[in-house]
């Protein structure tokens, strides 16, 4: 029975992988930070199942700061292949916290490469580093290969580049099966809020419900390569199915701009937008003339990276993997899953007015903070 152990499980791409290698026969361990609130609503539902959990799907508290807790978490569980999604992921957060975003996304990645070598387990134990379009930054060549000269702008992607060099250097040192995928943006519902298409898909919902005026964006010109993430996962797996270690690209090979992003969700929600004006004063404006996408130069990076577009032809070529999901279909996924989660809240909240209403007219004088979460 293969067993694998993902840190980062609680995100986007760990939830996704989780419930792939379940479906595949995998027990799995995921490493989940300590937090004083639950951080698992990805997982709820595997969580939540008593045929999966603590039966298939253990989970476990740790952190890429801790070696010891690594080595015990090795030794303890034994895996064969070991899928490193864990990290400081926003760019832009990382301006804000080099030193940590450092320790984890870099130095994480070889205390866990050490801990493998020091358990024993280099020729048992397959290794995975989720690495990232980031690398490239000021683009050397376009579209972006495996052998295309990285130069990264941020923090974040400087991080990443120390991790993806340690890699290859355990691999060609001591034998370690450990590949890298450069992974370029990859998007789907389970996104986190703070990053820029989730951030997009969840306000032209909100606004399309009138729970929301407008949203405030960065750089509406950055150009990004975005793909499906469940397909990205997939072609995680298949990189440890290789009988030979290696790094690949994982892309589209398709670019769009943020502003290309916006226009698709929120015509996807019924609201067509149409954009004026340059720089930190282009707005996009629905048919009624009311101003509901805005430039704020907060968002700025400090160095920007203006365009990222992968060629996958090594992944193509030697995985059997390609993309399917569309562009297109990927931005109407996002915004009619949060289009729904905004009627939801819509009704939520009429209700919650309603039930207001009919306790003040029975005179029992109560307020909203009853029902404030």
């Amino acid at each position: 029975m293969k067993i694998a152990l993902i840190t980062g499980i609680t995100g986007q791409d760990g939830s996704y992988l989780c419930e792939q290698l379940l479906a595949k026969g995998y027990v799995v361990h995921g490493m989940i930070r300590r937090a004083s609130n639950f951080n698992t609503q990805r997982l709820d539902h595997l969580v939540s199942d008593p045929e999966v959990y603590n039966q298939r799907l253990f989970l476990h508290h740790g952190d890429l700061t801790d070696s010891s807790n690594l080595n015990r978490l090795l030794e303890r569980i034994g895996p064969t292949e070991i899928y490193n999604l864990a990290a400081q992921s926003h760019v832009k957060v990382s301006f804000e916290v080099p030193e940590y975003t450092a320790e984890v996304d870099g130095v994480g990645t070889l205390r866990f490469l050490d801990a493998i070598k020091e358990a024993g387990l280099q020729k048992r134990a397959r290794f995975y580093q989720a690495s990232t379009s980031e690398l490239f930054g000021l683009v050397q060549e376009v579209p972006q290969t495996e052998k295309t000269p990285f130069y990264p702008r941020s923090p974040y992607g400087v991080a990443k580049l120390y991790a993806y060099w340690i890699v290859v250097n355990y691999r060609e040192s001591y034998g370690l099966h450990a590949s890298n995928g450069i992974l370029f943006n990859h998007e789907s519902p389970r996104r986190g809020e703070t990053f820029v298409t989730r951030k997009i898909t969840r306000a032209a919902g909100r606004i399309r419900e009138g729970l929301q005026e407008c949203v405030e964006l960065g750089n509406l010109d950055a150009q990004r390569d975005w793909g499906y993430a469940p397909e990205y996962t997939e072609m995680m797996w298949r990189i440890l199915q290789q009988e030979q270690p290696g790094d690949y690209v994982c892309a589209t090979n398709e670019m769009h701009t943020v502003r290309d992003f916006c226009q698709n969700a929120f015509t996807t929600v019924e609201m067509p937008l149409t954009f004026e004006g340059e720089g930190v004063d282009e707005v996009g404006r629905d048919a009624s003339g009311n101003i509901r996408v805005k430039v704020n130069p907060q968002y700025f990076r400090p160095s920007e990276v203006e365009l990222l577009i992968g060629n996958p032809e090594k992944a193509r070529r030697e995985l059997g993997w390609e993309p399917k999901v569309t562009f297109n279909d990927l931005v109407g996924i996002m915004a009619q899953a949060d289009w729904q989660l905004a009627r939801q809240e819509k009704a939520a909240r009429a209700l919650q007015q309603a039930v207001l209403q009919s306790l003040n007219l029975a005179g029992m004088g109560t307020t909203t903070k009853m029902f404030e979460p």
